[in-house]
């Protein structure tokens, strides 16, 4: 009989130990994270900011951020400028990294590019949807409104996403990139898209074809992507060049279904490289001034919701 007040104080004591562990980021008010879900015996990490408001808030939206081929979260949350972004227009963003090669180089399975994700037939698209399953639940994030954008290869993987997550992705902003999924389209409903590309990107150049990079992939042209879009969006007309300057062509595919839009921003300057951001590189191309890409694709998710 002596020992059930002894035990009972040791559970008192190990719930409360739970408990502060669970409660600590809300306590101390932490705003970043580096953690990683395991999926298939794999771990994979990702980089997870909250803005400076977030304890004081609900319903936030979650913007998806993934990195070219051969890059990581931390090298382009720097050179993406965005969480800064995040930070002033009071959103989550979570930076995932692709699966490493055997010689630490990260890519994203997009479906014909790239490098060791393709080869190794790694599922991304699990990875991306455990992750916002997980962060759905653990933060304060309204699940109507998840986002997927990323640059070159990312930028490719969420055209995937866009396909094959579009229960759980709202919209998707993308960079420097093209469409390249080996499946047809499957989304359950029309998927507003804003593509960013540069007309002097040679990486992956918007006519298409073999690029200067090393993934040795014949791209197909920017437009084919999009126009197989607008077709499964129901677009009831083509594209239509909206806006014409010496900075850029703005061309759209309005009032599809669900009232969802279809933009295309290509601008005359920079190159292979995050409108408004930093080079990826001290080798990369320097980016777009006249577009910021930040800008273009919150505006443009703000717009739409599950």
């Amino acid at each position: 009989m002596k020992i059930k007040p002894y035990l009972t104080l040791c559970l008192l004591f190990t719930l409360l130990i739970s408990c502060k562990k669970k409660n600590q980021a809300e306590t101390d008010k932490i705003y970043r994270f580096n953690e990683s879900i395991t999926l298939n015996g794999e771990q994979r990490n990702y980089l997870l900011n909250l803005p400076p408001n977030y304890y004081e808030t609900n319903n936030l939206s979650l913007v998806i951020a993934m990195h070219g081929g051969g890059g990581n979260a931390a090298q382009f949350e720097k050179t993406s400028l965005l969480t800064q972004k995040a930070n002033t227009s009071n959103f989550i963003v979570v930076y995932p990294d692709g699966i490493p090669s055997p010689l630490g180089i990260a890519t994203w399975n997009a479906g014909l590019c790239c490098g060791y994700a393709v080869n190794s037939n790694t599922n991304d698209v699990a990875f991306i949807s455990a992750l916002i399953d997980k962060l759905l639940a653990n933060y304060k994030i309204n699940p109507k409104k998840v986002y997927a954008t990323g640059h070159s290869n990312g930028g490719m993987m969420a055209y995937r996403l866009a396909s094959e997550l579009s229960h759980k992705i709202a919209a998707i902003g993308v960079s420097a990139c093209t469409m390249v999924t080996n499946q047809p389209l499957k989304a359950i409903r029309a998927v507003p898209i804003v593509h960013i590309h540069s007309l002097l990107d040679k990486n992956v150049p918007i006519e298409g074809g073999l690029g200067i990079g090393p993934s040795g992939v014949n791209y197909p042209a920017v437009l084919t992507g999009l126009q197989a879009w607008a077709t499964y969006n129901n677009c009831p007309a083509m594209q239509k060049v909206v806006s014409k300057n010496n900075n850029y062509t703005l061309t759209k595919w309005n009032n599809c279904t669900n009232n969802t839009h279809i933009e295309y921003y290509l601008s005359n300057d920079g190159g292979h490289a995050w409108a408004g951001g930093l080079k990826g590189s001290a080798m990369g191309d320097e980016p777009s001034k006249t577009l910021n890409t930040n800008d273009l694709i919150w505006n443009f998710f703000q717009q739409y919701q599950l």
